[in-house]
């Protein structure tokens, strides 16, 4: 679970390092993002000389959560971290050209194809 204010790791190399959530895209009810869900997010800290800028305010998907998951066939999967992959406005495409670490396999059921592509596990 994955609510504001939380700190995630940003899996990309767009050049941000750590996000902080501030709105969960949804409803203006939903209180907390689970793996595949969209949210809202500043830049804390990022590298330099690379497209995303520390303070920029962008999209993002849950790609990976601490909190143990539910598959639909019972088992569960939990991640070591809160992780976003960057993704453009309007899009369901990356922002950047590279994912690093395990992605779900929940992710291409919900029409992120480009990001399962990009990942160099899925799990």
């Amino acid at each position: 679970m994955i609510q504001d204010k939380t700190l995630v790791k940003i899996t990309d190399n767009s050049g941000g390092k750590i996000g902080r959530i501030f709105k969960v895209v949804g409803s203006s009810k939903k209180r907390y993002a689970r793996i595949g869900d969209v949210v809202i997010l500043s830049v804390q800290s990022a590298e330099p000389r690379r497209s995303v800028k520390k303070k920029d305010v962008l999209r993002g998907v849950v790609v990976r959560q601490k909190q143990p998951f539910r598959r639909k066939d019972g088992s569960y999967i939990k991640f070591d971290e809160n992780a976003v992959v960057i993704i453009e406005k309007d899009k369901k495409e990356p922002k950047a050209g590279r994912i690093f670490g395990p992605i779900p396999r929940e992710l291409q059921e919900l029409g992120y194809q480009k990001i399962i592509s990009l990942a160099p596990e899925v799990v």
